[in-house]
């Protein structure tokens, strides 16, 4: 965990986030905590992580997404050698798609 980020604040902050019950709860507080270009920027990180994870190649994943090579191999670099946050939250949603597509 990178002690630069970790406050009392950013501890409030999380919990605020973890207290969302849906995605529309989630729209709600964002659209009111970022910008748009914040959130599309989140949301494109996100999803050239799972591509990454996928074995997407860099072409493919900025064909798809619009975001650059620096952004990408930014990304990388923490699904290597970061928290392991973006895998943690990959394997979540497939987990739980996966469960949902059984039931």
């Amino acid at each position: 965990m990178n002690k630069k980020i970790k406050t009392e604040l950013t501890d409030k902050l999380f919990e605020c986030i973890l207290s969302m019950e849906t995605v529309d709860e989630c729209y709600q507080l964002f659209e009111d905590l970022c910008t748009v270009n914040e959130i599309q920027a989140i949301a494109q990180r996100m999803e050239v992580a799972a591509m990454l994870d996928a074995k997407r190649t860099y072409v493919e994943i900025a064909e798809k997404t619009g975001a650059s090579t620096a952004t990408i191999s930014r990304v990388n670099r923490c699904l290597h050698y970061g928290t392991d946050g973006y895998k943690l939250a990959i394997d979540r949603v497939k987990a739980k798609r996966e469960k949902e597509e059984k039931e």
